[in-house]
């Protein structure tokens, strides 16, 4: 894959063509989204495309982590964390146009782009099927990950303002078939080998047979959410999809901090002259580190050695819970300090920020190219570690083998793709050791022997368990597989209610656990046809399970 510097440079051209239009016609005109079909640039249109799907891969991503104690969650309850603003900039980015968050401040979108593609490729001497191709392969995959976060999206109606200017939302299952359908005229202009004429794929580097393979995964990410073991099966026996690291689906980060700033969101929060600003998850780094766990080195970099209240001695100032006596519901549950210097945050804490920036774990050299943790114990600064230049996992061959043990047959079989899944993801992580040029890798990364050993262990342990107990340890394995990239988490954890492990709430009554977000409050205001939701309750149809707030347990 590429880095951004590459797209970066040409979503520069863009701007300047359009600063050049709006020097010349006085249209205001600030993005490709904008430009009529006669003046488009196919392949800053697929710029475009592509820069909307990768910014809005952060912003789910980021939520479904939240929700699942992936990463850690600010506020005591459910409804006010998620307002009807939270899916703004996703909706705009998927239908029309809105701000990008991968790099640079130009306004994006995906559908109007589609859209414009499809016209200028009408024209019987011009070849743009890999850029329409790729357009859909994303809409379809954003248009799955609507229904998963909204239950119902916008479709045959949508792109429409001259008919339909108060679109109508379909479905979640209609919307599921027309995406799948999507996948099939993609897979379509794909078949045809199309050139890819100046094209920028800053995915696959304009490899149509990478292209195929993601098609067939998203056709495996529809199934196993809908419980269609044959039609996955089928994919699956096709032999065409991700299956090896060769083949992961994941954005690039570079190391440019200014025009653009195209480093990693989280290193860019977290590596700055005034320390860390993202607190880590209690619960993720919790369950590492009583797991000993290879990858904790490489996701967390810690800044000090202990901890307040668990292996240091209370302070208030620095972590005031550490001196609380824990509520009654946090029974058996770790409320504020995990030991060895794993600083972070329990789920829902929303106390105010003392001055510890120096002192809480910052995310580490995976996947936000910051520093690998050799017990050190320095601090995070601009410029260190990976500088930065880490990845945006959206589907890895790891989350594959976790889906396929979902579809499996029996225990036996899923103990596989367990261990094939493990095996796939410290493999991928440890990779990322090396862009940590000043780290002691020597003395403090784990050897050939501790992975072995950790995955024997763990596909072992899994075995040997039954019940609730083997349906904890997949799951957490599962999730802490998804750390960087948890867009899933939250799909699988209202599909089975697992892991049950998860930390409480901070707050003992947060409000029902969201089984859907609110509309997207711009699409209410400006959609005379959508009244906004009033709870976060409303399943979607692949969520069968009973209603919150009975389900899941740990909620």
């Amino acid at each position: 894959m590429k880095n951004l510097f590459k797209y970066i440079s040409i979503v520069f051209i863009a701007g300047a063509l359009l600063n050049s239009c709006e020097t010349t016609d006085l249209d205001l005109r600030v993005s490709p989204n904008d430009l009529a079909s006669d003046q488009a640039d196919p392949n800053l249109l697929l710029t475009s495309v592509q820069l909307a799907y990768g910014t809005n891969q952060q912003a789910l991503s980021d939520i479904s982590a939240e929700l699942t104690r992936i990463d850690y969650m600010f506020g005591r309850d459910y409804f006010n964390n998620y307002p009807g603003s939270v899916l703004n900039g996703t909706w705009g980015r998927t239908y029309s146009s809105n701000g990008n968050g991968v790099g640079d401040p130009v306004s994006i979108g995906i559908l109007t782009n589609l859209q414009t593609l499809e016209t200028l490729n009408e024209d019987p001497e011009t070849d743009l099927g890999f850029h329409v191709g790729v357009a859909k392969t994303l809409y379809a995959h954003q248009l799955l990950q609507l229904v998963d976060f909204i239950g119902e999206a916008a479709f045959s109606q949508a792109g429409n303002p001259g008919e339909f200017p108060a679109p109508a939302l379909d479905g979640g299952a209609e919307v599921y078939a027309s995406a799948l359908g999507l996948l099939d005229e993609a897979e379509s202009l794909f078949a045809a080998n199309p050139t890819t004429i100046g094209a920028v794929d800053i995915f696959y580097d304009e490899d149509i047979s990478k292209w195929r393979k993601l098609i067939n995964t998203i056709r495996l990410k529809a199934y196993y959410t809908t419980g269609n073991v044959s039609a996955f099966n089928q994919v699956i026996a096709g032999g065409n999809f991700i299956e090896s690291a060769e083949d992961d689906f994941f954005l690039q980060y570079g190391t440019s901090e200014l025009q653009p700033d195209n480093r990693h969101p989280d290193f860019a929060s977290d590596y700055t002259p005034s320390g860390a600003n993202i607190y880590q998850s209690n619960w993720i780094m919790e369950t590492m580190l009583n797991n000993d766990d290879p990858r904790i080195r490489y996701y967390f970099y810690r800044q000090v050695d202990a901890t307040p209240g668990a292996d240091a001695d209370p302070n208030e100032e620095d972590l005031n819970c550490s001196l609380a006596v824990p509520p009654p519901h946090y029974n058996g549950f770790t409320y504020c300090s995990v030991p060895n210097g794993y600083w972070g945050r329990s789920h829902g804490n929303d106390e105010g920020t003392p001055p510890d920036n120096f002192k809480r774990a910052a995310v580490g050299v995976y996947p936000a190219g910051g520093r690998f943790d050799d017990s050190s114990f320095g601090n995070v600064g601009l410029g260190l570690g990976g500088a930065g230049a880490g990845i945006e996992p959206i589907i890895m061959s790891s989350y594959v083998d976790f889906w396929r043990g979902i579809m499996a047959s029996s225990d036996a079989e899923r103990a596989n793709f367990l261990e094939s899944g493990l095996t796939k993801s410290i493999a991928k992580v440890r990779e990322f050791g090396s862009l940590d040029v000043s780290a002691d890798l020597a003395s403090t990364a784990p050897t050939d022997e501790d992975v072995e050993d950790y995955i024997d262990g763990i596909v072992d342990a899994f075995n040997s368990a039954t019940g609730d107990a083997k349906e904890n340890i997949y799951a957490e394995q599962y999730f802490t597989t998804l750390y960087g990239g948890a867009t899933e988490a939250w799909v699988y954890y209202r599909l089975t209610g697992f892991p049950t492990t998860l930390l409480p709430n901070w707050e003992a009554n947060p409000g029902p656990f969201p089984r859907t977000l609110l509309y997207p409050q711009n699409e209410v205001v400006t959609n005379s046809g959508l009244t906004q939701k009033q709870t976060l309750t409303e399943q979607v149809f692949w969520d069968t399970n009973p209603a919150s707030p009975t389900f899941p347990a740990a909620n």
